[in-house]
């Protein structure tokens, strides 16, 4: 499978993302819990490579899967990274409105490319420097918004910690991707024993979110498992299955291409996203990418934050 086949499968399923998303609402809203939807995702993700290992191992000779601890340790680490970055994520959104968080959320475009070459020592190009320099001024631009609007001062005003946690998270997310890629390069071990390895940590993680909520919340809707299913239709099981394809072909880039592959896909998809929404929900794009106070439906979205 070549590569630029799967970065276009993961722009597709990428701009399709918060399409599904919306179209699960009902009455502007969630009937489902979304916190179980990345639960879900991790549990395809795991049960497919799973299949798909036990798949390779009847071949001959069989997958390479290295099982010493000193190696599985360091699998856990992505989802601690990504569980630190979300709560970092809603903390920022305390100090920072929508906008300026989008603006500063592009800033993972450059520290993407910053870790790349100090941690993975690969070396870009003048020429890739300047084309993740104007994706990430391209992406920002679209989230500014017009000087005539009431929320114009805004982007400059909120406080010092606003925009110290803004970084942060853009490193987090940068440092996730990277690690990732590392761990997924380390070795030549079987792409379905490292998704294994990787999306049982996940799914170990996500569940233990829905149990710390339970907690918070006094159990008042009774215990995460008995409640999972709620409020599903077809269309979120849509959604659990675009985002749980959309982490296997990332961690199949993460394999056999790079982030900065990724990057540029999950990019693209702003603009695919752009162009569907003009015909799903009558968007009406300036030359920004909104218009008025309209707010793209996509930053709404819950899965943005996740992945």
């Amino acid at each position: 499978m070549q590569w630029y086949f799967v970065a276009a499968l993961l722009t597709i399923l990428t701009s399709s993302q918060g399409i599904l998303t919306t179209l699960s609402q009902s009455n502007g809203g969630y009937k489902y819990d979304y916190a179980t939807v990345p639960f879900l995702a991790e549990v395809f993700k795991l049960l497919v490579s799973s299949f798909l290992l036990w798949r390779e191992c009847q071949s001959s000779p069989p997958p390479r899967m290295t099982t010493e601890w000193k190696s599985m340790r360091l699998f856990p680490i992505p989802s601690i990274i990504y569980l630190i970055h979300n709560n970092v994520q809603f903390a920022t959104l305390t100090y920072v409105d929508t906008s300026t968080y989008q603006i500063m959320g592009n800033l993972k475009i450059v520290t993407t490319g910053i870790l790349f070459r100090l941690f993975l020592r690969r070396k870009l190009s003048t020429l890739q420097w300047m084309a993740i320099v104007l994706l990430a001024v391209g992406t920002t631009t679209s989230q500014v918004k017009g000087c005539g609007e009431a929320s114009c001062d805004s982007l400059f005003s909120a406080p010092i910690q606003g925009y110290m946690l803004g970084v942060l998270s853009a490193c987090l997310s940068a440092l996730a991707g990277v690690y990732t890629e590392f761990l997924m390069k380390k070795n030549n071990d079987s792409l379905y024993w490292q998704n294994v390895q990787l999306y049982t940590f996940g799914a170990i993680f996500n569940m233990a979110r829905l149990l710390l909520d339970d907690f918070r919340g006094g159990f008042e809707k009774g215990p995460w498992w008995q409640r999972l299913l709620d409020g599903y239709s077809i269309t979120t099981w849509l959604v659990v299955l675009n985002l749980g394809s959309t982490g296997l072909l990332v961690s199949w880039l993460m394999k056999y291409a790079d982030n900065i592959v990724k990057v540029y896909s999950t990019s693209m998809a702003m603009l695919l996203t752009m162009i569907l929404s003009v015909y799903l929900f009558n968007f009406k794009p300036t030359l920004q990418g909104k218009e008025g106070d309209n707010q793209s439906w996509i930053n709404h979205s819950p899965l943005k934050k996740i992945h």
